[in-house]
């Protein structure tokens, strides 16, 4: 036990490790206050300068910073962390080195620019957290703060995906076209994870009415996504018929564009906001939105802490199902089927029983876990293209594990992961078919398998 005169200090710097120093004070003996920690240490007080944030920018909030009490009990459960063994891959050394600059005593630099983007904001330092510190909230803001520093040919990539291919539904669909001409010229981490084949000219159904005999029970909105409906369009038929199916109209409504997840990630808050706007336009008089990729529906539940008066009613589908309940027969399936936990359904969501749930009650299919199943694939939006040594060694333990499951086939909610693992898997030799939950609950109800 420490007494009145003990001195307690917190080492901050970025690049080392972060360390409690805790000095049991003799007044013979000890040294002047302070005179004997690290550089680069400072007692936890006022700060010493002006903050070195970018104005004009997003930038981690004064709060959410002093949440963190630096008790690194995040540091086991990051993945960076885990993979690297560094302090300044764990959410605590990130926390450190935004502590440093909104302290004065740093900028935003091309080291703070790394330590930024290796982070997966997979979220489960939040999940942990005893102080419920909104890492994936600062990390936004504080990836914000790095998009200067970038080369101009990134800034380029990334204003040109972002601002104008994914917010324009048209623009996705020449993308999805022009994917067979442009699959040999693309860098080999995007070739390996992009699908054979995209869907650039399939439409949905602008309403679907429950089967004849079907008792309606109301009326559901569906996202219909821009990667989810160019190259995964057979999920979102899925989620039709089976949401259907269960006495719900299904109303796809036009006007709708990306939901702005990608660009929120990698910094690009401001046309974040724009696509929420325009996402509450889309969707306005919904009870209920219906939203089949968990990283979407992950960020359209945080639209009104983004832009305020943006709030959409968003239900992520299984979860959705599971709440209100199947009244059609879920049908059997064959197979033996292993469970993948997206990062944000997981986390952000508090998803996990209820896809489980729904795919036990299909005769014949047995649900297996998989090792280490809260782990992140290393999928992460574009992280898979932007940190792709770090991607595939996280993607190569994911296919392992899936594959000492002996299941036949893995269940994945959300596209960038099950481009992730369909990618390691084959890479792997591995024959495992890659299915979303709610195409499982299809294949059963139409008999398949």
């Amino acid at each position: 036990m420490f007494d009145s005169s003990s001195v307690l200090a917190f080492y901050h710097g970025c690049a080392g490790r972060c360390r409690s120093i805790a000095v049991v004070a003799d007044p013979a003996r000890v040294a002047p206050l302070g005179g004997e920690l690290p550089d680069g240490a400072r007692f936890i007080g006022a700060a010493v300068g002006a903050p070195g944030w970018r104005a004009g920018r997003a930038a981690p909030a004064v709060a959410d910073l002093n949440d963190c009490v630096a008790c690194g009990l995040c540091l086991p459960h990051c993945p960076t962390y885990r993979l690297t063994g560094e302090e300044s891959a764990s959410p605590r050394g990130r926390i450190a080195a935004m502590r440093a600059v909104q302290d004065g005593i740093a900028v935003p630099d091309g080291t703070f620019e790394g330590f930024m983007d290796l982070c997966l904001v997979c979220r489960a330092c939040e999940d942990v957290c005893p102080s419920h510190v909104p890492f994936g909230r600062m990390m936004e803001a504080a990836r914000e703060q790095v998009e200067p520093l970038r080369t101009r040919r990134s800034r380029f990539i990334r204003w040109l995906g972002f601002h104008w291919v994914l917010p324009h539904p048209s623009l996705v669909r020449t993308a999805a076209a022009l994917q067979p001409i442009a699959r040999p010229f693309m860098p080999k981490a995007a070739r390996m994870l992009t699908p054979a084949r995209g869907y650039p000219f399939a439409r949905l159904p602008r309403v679907t009415e429950p089967p004849a005999g079907v008792e309606v029970r109301g009326t559901v909105a569906m996202l219909s996504g821009c990667v989810q409906d160019r190259w995964f369009h057979r999920v979102n038929l899925a989620t039709i018929r089976v949401v259907a199916r269960n006495g719900w109209r299904v109303v796809v409504p036009t006007g709708q564009a990306c939901c702005g997840a990608l660009a929120a990630h990698n910094g690009r808050l401001a046309i974040a906001r724009r696509l929420a706007k325009r996402a509450r336009h889309a969707f306005v008089g919904a009870d209920v939105v219906v939203v089949n990729a968990a990283g979407c529906a992950a960020h359209m539940a945080t639209y009104d802490e983004l832009l305020p008066g943006s709030a959409v009613p968003v239900r992520e589908v299984t979860e959705f199902l599971h709440a209100e309940g199947l009244t059609a027969r879920a049908g059997s399936l064959g197979a033996t089927v292993a469970y993948h936990d997206a990062c944000h359904a997981l986390r952000a969501l508090k998803i996990h029983d209820e896809p489980r749930d729904l795919l036990r009650r299909i005769e014949g299919l047995r649900l297996v876990e998989v090792r280490d199943g809260d782990r992140c694939c290393g999928a992460a939006g574009i992280y898979n293209v932007t940190q792709p040594g770090a991607a595939s060694a996280l993607g190569r333990q994911k296919a392992d594990a899936v594959i000492a499951t002996d299941a036949t086939i893995v269940a994945s909610s959300n596209p960038g992961c099950s481009m992730q693992l369909a990618a390691h898997l084959r890479a792997a030799g591995s024959d495992i078919e890659v299915l979303h939950p709610i195409e499982l609950l299809d294949r059963a109800s139409a008999g398949e398998g």
